[in-house]
């Protein structure tokens, strides 16, 4: 018996559909989540990297101010900012490969690196 037209793309839809799966599933956490954060602080500019993998609050004296970030959920965000504009705040917590953020006047960035 011969299959119809119908019953061939069906088949071809479900192959199409299974590799597309096996795609998203291979390649999709590797894009977007980071491994660890890098913050770069103070005159002459210091460097720290932070682990994404362990809930934490960090407290660093940037030299102009004490910066605190927490690591929650495999992200990262700048909190109870001591800077007069709080704008860093604003930057949410950032969890994907090249997320920034800034605290200005404390001269402080934060990178989510792989």
């Amino acid at each position: 018996m011969k299959p119809s037209t119908k019953q061939n793309l069906i088949f071809l839809a479900v192959v199409l559909v299974v590799i597309g799966g096996l795609l998203v599933w291979r390649y999709a956490g590797r894009q977007t989540a980071g491994t660890e954060a890098v913050l770069q602080y103070g005159d002459p500019a210091q460097e720290m990297r932070i682990p994404l993998d362990k809930d934490a609050v960090y407290d660093i004296d940037t030299g102009f101010y004490t910066i605190h970030l927490q690591v929650q959920d495999g992200g990262i965000a700048f909190i109870d900012s001591p800077c007069p504009d709080h704008l860093c705040e604003g930057f949410g917590t950032l969890r994907k490969v090249g997320d920034w953020a800034a605290c200005l006047p404390a001269r402080a960035s934060l990178t989510i690196v792989d």
